[in-house]
C-alpha cells in the first residue's frame, strides 16, 4: 500500500474523486488516511471499526487516540485542537452533514468499506456528491473497498479507480457441510475443532448474531473463547483485537468481516449466514433476518486467515453451493424500512431523492411509507418537514424513537424517556424480553450499564440543547446521573408507554381463551411467552418466522388499556359487516384491537345492503337457493350464453356475482338470501327485446313423435333429450336449438327407464343400432313393441302393447 500512496494522492488531486480496490490487510483504512493532506474525516460504517482504526493509527504515530488522529461514534468521542483525522460512523457524518452541509474545515472524506451496502453509508455518499457538486466542488472524496464492482463505483464518483495487488498468504479452503439434521451451530462448533486441530494461531468464527455467538460459546466451554461484536463494551471489544497468550476462538459477528484485524488468526470458520434489515410492510414487523452471505463477503471473511500467514478457511456449505451464493451484498436500501432515510432527504430538501445522485435509488414504495409515517409523527406536512421533524433528526434517532423521547419526555420526564429509548434503540443491552426488569438490571449494574448511561446522557443533552447532541456531533458521554428529569426513572408504565410512543401500531392484548397470544392493533398475532401474561403489552421488539402463523415478541413492557389509549390512536364508529351474517355495531377500538362493542339497533341500509353484498361474494351462490326451475333456467341462458354470446348474460359464479346488486332485491340478511327467488332474478338479467325468444331458442320440453312434451336436460356440454324408444319411431330427423346451431342428443330408454343408446343421428340409429337393442330387449319386455321396421310403426307413449278391443 505504501507504494501506492503517491498514486491516491495524485489521483485525487487530478479528479477530486477515486476509487481504491485493495485486497485485506494491506492499509487502506490505517495508512491512506494518514497520508492525506489536511483535514480528513474517515467515515466507518460500524462503531467498532471507527474505534479500532483510530487506535491503529495513533498506535503507528506513536500517539495516544485524540490528538493527531481521533475519533467520534455515538456515546464516546475523543478529539482536540490538534486532530487532523477524525473516524466517524456513516450515520453520525450524515448528521454532521445536515447540520454544516459544506463540512467547513474538512479537506477529504474518505469512505471505507463501501462494499458493505449499509444505508447510511449509501445515504452519506449521496449527500456527499450532492455537497461537492453545489457547495463544495473542493471537497475531495476517496471510496475504498476490497470486493466492490469498482466501475459503477467511479461512474458515480466520476473518478478513476486505484488498483492495489498485495502479496497475499494462500488461504486453503475445506468445506465442512452440516450434517443431516444439524443445526448451524453444531456444524460451527464441529468445524471449529477441526480448525484448532489444523493451524497453531487463533481461529477466527463468523456467526450471524449473538445468540448463535453465545449457544457456539457454550459448545466450545473448554477452549479459550472471546466473543466480538457491537453489542459488547468497549473494554470486552479492544480485549478481543490484543493477542491472546494461548490459542484462542473469536466468535464474531460481521463486524470482523472488514477494517478490524484480529491478530494471531491462522483459522477462519465461516457460517456462511449474515444478518440483514428487512422490513414487513403488511404486518408492520422490521428488524433482521439470516440470509445467506455473497461470494463477495465469503471471499472477504476469508481473507482474514491469510493476513500475517498462510491460513486456513473451514465453510460450512457443501463446495457445489459456493458457485450459487450472490456475487455481491444486496444493498440496505432496498430491504429496509426507509423511514429514517425518508427524514433524511426531507431535511435535504429532496423529499423523494430524485435530485440526489444513488448507486442504487431508494424503492419509491418504501420510501412513500416511510413519509407516510413521517407525517402521522407530525414531522412533515404538506408544505415538506416540520419544526418538530428538524427536532426529531437533530437527535440522531429512528423518527419512531425520536418522538417517543420527545413526548416521552412531557410525560414520564426527559431522563426516564431517555433511559426507555436508549434500551429500545440497542435492545441487546438487556438479554430477555421484559422490558421492566431490563431497565432495573441496568439501573442496578450489569456489563451493559456503563454503555447504557453514557447513551442516557446524550439523549438527555440532546433534549435540552445543552450537548452537541443537537449540532450534528456526538456527545461525549458520561455517567448518564444528570438532571434534566421531570419524573422519577420507576414510573409505574413508564417504559410501557415511551415504548407505545415509538410503535403505537404494536400494542397488543391478550385473546380471550388464555395462553401468551396477543393481537397488535396493527392486526398481527403475536407469542409472548415469559411476560407473565400480562392483559396489555407495549412491544418494543417482535419478528415473525418465514412460514410462521404468528409472530414473536423479542421485547415487551406490560401495560393497560387507559396507557394503551393514551399512546394510540382510539376512534368509535359504527360498523356494519359480514361475519357469517349481518353484524351491525358500534365498536370502540384501538387498532384492529375492540375495546367495547353494542349492537346498532337500526342500521342504515346502504350499509346492510354492502355487508350482504360483500358476504354474497365472499360465501359464493351457496348462500342462494336454486330450486329446480332456477336451475334449469340458469342453464339454458348458459348455453345462449355459450352460443351467441352478447347480449345474453353469462350465469357463471362469478359473472351472476359480479351482477348481484342488480337481482339482490331487499335482502338484509343471510335467511333473507336463502329467500330470494332465483328464477325471478335470474330473469331480470335477461335482453329485451331478445328475451321474447327464450322459449323458441332454448324450450323447457321438445313435444316428440308420440305427442309427448318432454323435458330437455342442458345440464352437459350439450343438450339432451332423455325419451324412451317406442316414442320417436319413425322419428329421422334429429332435433336442433338454437336456430338450428345446437343439436340435441336423444337418450333412448328402455322401458324401465334406462339408457340403452345415446345418438345425435336417428337415421343411422334405425339403419344399424335398433336391430341389437331389439334383440336385446324383446326378450327382457315381451309385452312391449319391438317392431323389425321402427321407421314405419306408430310411435306411443304406452310402453305396454294394448290388446285390441
Amino acid at each position: 500500500m505504501r507504494a501506492a500512496l503517491d498514486e491516491i494522492t495524485g489521483a485525487l488531486d487530478a479528479h477530486g474523486t477515486a476509487v481504491l480496490v485493495a485486497p485485506p490487510g494491506t492499509g487502506k483504512t490505517t495508512l491512506v488516511p494518514l497520508a492525506l493532506p489536511g483535514s480528513v474525516v474517515v467515515a466507518e460504517p460500524r462503531r467498532l471499526a471507527a474505534r479500532a482504526a483510530a487506535t491503529r493509527m495513533a498506535a503507528l504515530l506513536g500517539e495516544p487516540v485524540g490528538r493527531t488522529v481521533g475519533y467520534s461514534v455515538r456515546g464516546d468521542r475523543r478529539v482536540s485542537r490538534d486532530t487532523r483525522i477524525e473516524v466517524v460512523t456513516s450515520g453520525l457524518l450524515v448528521r454532521r452533514l445536515q447540520h454544516d452541509p459544506e463540512l467547513s474545515g474538512v479537506d477529504t472524506v474518505m469512505l471505507d468499506e463501501v462494499h458493505e451496502r449499509h444505508l447510511d453509508a449509501d445515504l452519506l455518499l449521496a449527500l456527499l456528491l450532492d455537497a461537492r457538486e453545489g457547495l463544495r466542488p473542493d471537497l475531495r472524496l476517496l471510496a475504498t473497498s476490497a470486493t466492490v464492482a469498482s466501475s459503477a463505483l467511479a461512474g458515480l464518483l466520476g473518478g478513476p479507480v486505484v488498483s492495489v495487488d498485495a502479496e497475499a498468504f494462500p488461504v486453503e479452503e475445506t468445506h465442512v457441510p452440516p450434517l443431516r439434521g444439524e443445526r448451524v451451530e453444531a456444524t460451527v462448533a464441529r468445524a471449529t475443532r477441526a480448525a484448532l486441530s489444523a493451524v497453531e494461531g487463533d481461529v477466527l468464527v463468523f456467526l450471524p448474531g449473538v445468540g448463535e455467538i453465545r449457544r457456539v460459546a457454550a459448545m466450545l466451554s473448554d477452549h479459550e473463547v472471546v466473543e466480538l461484536h457491537g453489542r459488547l463494551p468497549l473494554e470486552r471489544q479492544s480485549a478481543a483485537l490484543r493477542p491472546g497468550s494461548a490459542q484462542r476462538v473469536v466468535l464474531a459477528t460481521a463486524v470482523a468481516e472488514s477494517s478490524l484485524t484480529v491478530p494471531g488468526v491462522r483459522a477462519v470458520v465461516d457460517s456462511g449466514l449474515s444478518r440483514m434489515s428487512r422490513v414487513d410492510h403488511r404486518r408492520g414487523m422490521s428488524g433482521l433476518v439470516t440470509v445467506r452471505v455473497s461470494a463477495a463477503v465469503a471471499t472477504q471473511r476469508a481473507g482474514r486467515a491469510g493476513r500475517e500467514a498462510p491460513g486456513r478457511v473451514f465453510r460450512c456449505w457443501p463446495a457445489h453451493e459456493q458457485a450459487t451464493l450472490p456475487r455481491f451484498p444486496e444493498p440496505e436500501i432496498r430491504t429496509a424500512d426507509l423511514t429514517r432515510l425518508a427524514l433524511e432527504l426531507a431535511v435535504w430538501g429532496t423529499p423523494d431523492g430524485s435530485a440526489l445522485s444513488w448507486w442504487d435509488a431508494p424503492p419509491p414504495g418504501p420510501l412513500a411509507a416511510g413519509r407516510e409515517v413521517l407525517t402521522a409523527l407530525g414531522a412533515l406536512d404538506a408544505s415538506g418537514v416540520t419544526e418538530r421533524g428538524r427536532a426529531m433528526a437533530r437527535l440522531g434517532l429512528h423518527p419512531r424513537l425520536a418522538r417517543a423521547l420527545l413526548d416521552g419526555s412531557r410525560a414520564v420526564g426527559s431522563r426516564t424517556a431517555a433511559e426507555v429509548v436508549a434500551v429500545l434503540d440497542d435492545d441487546g443491552l438487556v438479554p430477555g424480553a421484559d422490558l421492566d426488569a431490563g431497565l432495573r438490571a441496568l439501573r442496578s449494574g450489569t456489563p451493559s450499564s456503563a454503555r447504557w448511561r453514557r447513551e442516557v446522557g446524550r439523549l438527555e443533552s440532546a433534549l435540552t440543547g445543552d450537548g452537541p447532541g443537537g449540532s450534528g456531533s456526538e456527545h461525549r458521554g458520561g455517567s448518564g446521573n444528570g438532571g434534566g428529569s421531570r419524573g422519577g426513572s420507576g414510573r409505574r408504565g413508564a417504559a410501557a408507554l415511551v415504548t407505545a410512543l415509538a410503535h403505537p401500531e404494536r400494542i397488543g392484548r391478550r385473546r380471550a381463551g388464555g395462553g401468551a397470544v396477543y393481537l397488535l392493533a396493527n392486526g398481527t398475532a403475536v407469542e409472548a411467552p415469559g411476560l407473565g401474561e400480562p392483559e396489555w403489552l407495549a412491544v418494543a421488539v417482535a419478528d415473525r418466522a418465514p412460514g410462521a402463523a404468528q409472530g414473536k415478541v423479542r421485547l415487551a413492557a406490560a401495560a393497560d388499556e387507559d396507557l394503551a389509549a393514551a399512546a394510540g390512536t382510539v376512534t368509535e364508529e359504527d360498523e356494519v359487516h359480514w361475519d357469517g351474517d349481518v353484524v351491525a355495531r358500534r365498536v370502540r377500538r384501538l387498532g384492529a384491537i375492540v375495546l367495547r362493542e353494542r349492537p346498532l339497533a337500526k342500521p342504515p341500509a346502504e350499509a346492510v345492503r354492502a355487508a350482504v353484498l360483500a358476504g354474497l361474494r365472499r360465501g359464493g351462490l351457496s348462500l342462494l337457493r336454486f330450486d329446480p326451475r332456477a336451475t334449469a333456467l340458469r342453464q339454458r341462458l348458459d348455453l345462449l350464453h355459450r352460443v351467441l354470446g352478447e347480449p345474453w348474460p353469462a350465469v357463471d359464479d362469478d359473472a351472476l356475482l359480479a351482477t348481484a346488486e342488480h337481482w339482490l332485491g331487499g335482502a338484509r340478511s343471510r335467511a333473507d338470501l336463502a329467500r330470494i327467488d332465483v328464477t325471478a332474478a335470474l330473469r331480470t338479467l335477461l335482453p329485451w327485446p331478445e328475451a321474447t325468444r327464450l322459449d323458441e331458442l332454448v324450450p323447457e320440453r321438445l313435444t316428440v313423435p308420440s305427442g309427448s312434451a318432454v323435458r330437455l336436460d342442458y345440464s352437459g356440454d350439450g343438450v339432451a333429450l332423455p325419451v324412451k324408444v317406442q316414442e320417436v319411431f319413425g322419428w329421422t330427423d334429429t332435433p336442433t336449438l338454437v336456430d338450428g346451431r345446437v343439436p340435441v342428443v336423444l337418450h333412448l330408454l328402455s322401458p324401465a327407464g334406462r339408457p340403452v343408446a345415446v345418438t345425435a343421428d336417428l337415421r343411422s340409429f334405425w339403419e344399424t343400432g335398433y336391430a341389437t337393442v331389439r334383440s336385446e330387449l324383446r326378450g327382457r319386455y315381451p309385452k312391449h313393441r319391438w317392431p323389425e321396421d321402427p321407421l314405419t310403426a306408430p310411435p306411443t307413449r304406452h310402453s305396454i302393447q294394448r290388446k285390441p278391443r
